[in-house]
């Protein structure tokens, strides 16, 4: 019977249902993604000289078992198992502490390596592990991402029984004039390399063999879309020119010249008859949601419905809010759907949409579900673009006839990662504020400073202006030392009591009573609001002046800058304070750089180089993609070299029939299909 990479590990010696399952938790469900479960990183197994270790070295020991190993049990579970260790000429005393089980490894006499730490000042080694006779030759041990149902050593025997058994299946991807061009390894020597290397110098050259071919199949897998969404027929939506002048000049304001040029932009997009795929990229406060009120008027004057969908019920009932007064004096139907839209008025709305009265419908991922039909649905626009995956943009296009879609983010992405993150989307930019708003003061205050800080917010208060309390937990936590926004809001309410209202808002609350929460606060009934991190996102209250974040080192510094840009929303000072006791440096380096600049793409720019790709954006929610070895930031080079690459082939006609690219075509067409962009 035939064998291929594409096999389930079901097939594999040792691999029954259950262990099948919780190598698919690990995202392991054929031989190849056995295969190419790489490393995190290598135990360095060659034996040393002993005079050549430093203390505290984790290295391996070789040699001969010189006494009867020795177990002592002191406490429940707790044990210690000594022998001693002759190489060459001395004897070493090693120790295992909680591994009793090796007892029946060890003989007097026999030969053995031994990993673990080495002590200088005793002569001594507190053992990791016994290293497997087999693996006694091999100068690297790898260690792999393994989970409570999988162990190392399960994985490391799957691994080499997949090699050993499919490494003649293994083809290269990366077609063979860019192999030569880089100087790369062909795939299977890399797969092995990267299992199983020799010496450091071959497991980096692996890991830069690996990291190019992922960067290509991901920056190939971005080029097709976009050019699908090119050679796609999206709506050539004729706007009425005349009329959407006449509505920007009703508009209470002069739009910044920033803004100018993405909605004409934007609207050049949706005249072509080519699909849009654009990303509109701004810092808090930008102005952001006008140029979405202009480019939804303009498919609107054109007879078409547009749909904006927000991440949160909040912000989704804010937009329609905010949008109903926009268009007061236009035409325009606005109509708000979320999951706590009751039954009836539901039934209501999804009838008027499908008769085409409702033209602009606002919600959350309610206006994606089964049941939500449009007349003729010609523009989407996403806002904060960072919740929604690729998959949800294609669920909204097959709402209607290719509309044109444009994606809002307030998080700043720096440029480094833009091409990652949004390869397939054309990018707009809005770099400048709105006249008139004024830099938010920030300062950094220790705990114990808290206090004066709170003088300060009374004065605010006293002033008239409102205040923002933002804390990591809701309730009192064990493990963490942080303010919880329970008690913290009850410590507040104290304090103010009687002048001011203190409330308190957190994820865990009903949807109609975090609308009546805001709703107080927006109508100033509340002036002091305790909140986890739920008003992150686009709550927008011109009243208020002043953001205080409690264990401010806690988060992100995109996240940080996405609390402060809920204040300074009016033409009032606005301040910032955070409170923190950073426990290291990067921490305080953090605090500074937030009182330095109010700049989001510089700080965006900062986090990327201080904590990573995956902690800046929320891997998990991002649509941003996490890659097995390549790192965008240490290895942007590489990334940048993909991506002229994967242009270039892309823009080669017949590129997929060419001889050298068929492996890569036949891969690239399975990941297509797996994000359902292919039929």
């Amino acid at each position: 019977m035939a064998i291929a990479l594409s096999d389930p590990v079901g097939v594999m010696t040792g691999v029954g249902p259950t262990r099948q399952k919780a190598l698919a938790e690990l995202g392991i469900n054929t031989v190849a993604d056995l295969l190419t479960y790489y490393p995190f990183r290598y135990e360095d197994l060659q034996v040393k000289d002993i005079n050549e270790i430093a203390d505290q070295e984790k290295v391996t020991l070789k040699g001969t078992v010189a006494s009867e190993p020795v177990l002592a049990r002191f406490g429940r579970k707790k044990n210690r198992l000594n022998f001693r260790l002759l190489i060459e000429h001395d004897v070493y005393m090693i120790t295992f502490f909680n591994q009793p089980y090796l007892m029946k490894q060890i003989e007097t006499g026999q030969n053995l390596a031994v990993y673990g730490k080495w002590d200088a000042t005793r002569n001594s080694m507190t053992g990791m592990k016994i290293i497997n006779p087999n693996k006694a030759d091999q100068a690297f041990g790898s260690i792999y991402p393994a989970s409570k149902s999988i162990r190392q050593g399960t994985l490391q025997k799957l691994i080499k029984q997949a090699y050993d058994t499919y490494s003649d299946q293994i083809v290269d991807i990366v077609p063979a004039p860019l192999i030569e061009k880089y100087r790369l390894m062909s795939r299977r020597q890399m797969i092995h390399d990267m299992h199983f290397p020799a010496s450091q110098a071959a497991s980096a050259a692996a890991r830069r063999s690996a990291t190019y071919e992922e960067f290509l199949l991901f920056q190939m897998q971005m080029q097709a879309l976009k050019q699908a969404d090119r050679e796609t027929d999206g709506i050539a939506i004729h706007y009425d020119n005349d009329a959407l002048k006449a509505f920007i000049k009703t508009l209470p304001f002069e739009l910044t010249r920033a803004q100018k040029r993405v909605v004409n932009e934007i609207c050049l997009d949706l005249k072509s008859p080519k699909h849009m795929n654009r990303l509109l990229q701004g810092d808090v406060g930008s102005g952001k949601t006008i140029v979405a009120a202009i480019v939804m008027y303009a498919a609107i004057t054109a007879g078409y419905q547009a749909a904006l969908m927000a991440p949160t019920e909040i912000l989704a009932e804010q937009h329609a809010n905010n949008l109903a007064q926009v268009f007061a004096e236009t035409p325009v139907n606005v109509a708000l759907l979320t999951g706590s839209t009751k039954p009836a008025a539901r039934k209501n709305l999804l009838a008027a949409l499908k008769d085409g009265e409702i033209n602009l419908l606002i919600g959350t991922h309610a206006l994606i579900q089964d049941g939500v039909d449009y007349a003729n649905l010609g523009l989407v626009i996403t806002d904060e673009q960072h919740r929604f995956g690729v998959n949800q943009r294609a669920e909204f296009r097959q709402k209607g006839h290719q509309p044109d879609a444009l994606a809002m983010t307030a998080t700043p992405i720096p440029r480094t990662l833009a091409i990652t993150a949004y390869g397939e989307m054309d990018v707009s930019e809005i770099d400048e504020l709105p006249a008139g708003r004024q830099p938010i003061q920030t300062t950094w205050v220790r705990s114990n400073q808290a206090n004066s800080a709170l003088s300060f917010v009374r004065k605010q208060l006293a002033a008239g202006s409102q205040v923002y309390v933002v804390t990591p937990l809701i309730e009192e936590s064990e493990t963490l030392d942080v303010k919880n926004a329970e008690a913290l809001s009850a410590n507040l309410q104290e304090y103010f009591a009687p002048d001011y209202q203190v409330g308190l808002l957190h994820g865990r609350m009903k949807p109609d009573e975090k609308e009546a929460i805001m709703a107080d606060f927006k109508a100033n009934k509340i002036q002091l609001l305790v909140s986890t991190t739920v008003i992150e996102v686009g709550v927008d209250v011109k009243n208020a002046t002043v953001m205080m974040i409690y264990d401010a080192d806690r988060f992100g510094l995109a996240q940080l800058h996405q609390l402060r840009g809920r204040v300074g929303r009016g033409s009032k000072a606005s301040y910032c304070i955070l409170v923190a006791d950073p426990k290291n440096q990067q921490g305080i380096e953090r605090m500074q750089i937030m009182t330095e600049t109010t700049n989001g793409f510089v700080l965006a720019q900062k986090d990327l180089e201080l904590r990573g790709s995956g902690e800046v954006l929320g891997v998990k929610q991002s649509g941003m993609p996490t890659f097995k070895v390549g790192d965008p930031i240490a290895d942007l080079t590489v990334l940048q070299v993909a991506q002229q690459d994967a242009h270039a082939l892309i823009a080669t006609p017949d590129w997929a029939q060419q001889p050298d690219n068929l492996a890569l075509a036949q891969v690239l067409k399975t990941k297509l299909a797996a994000v359902g962009t292919l039929d």
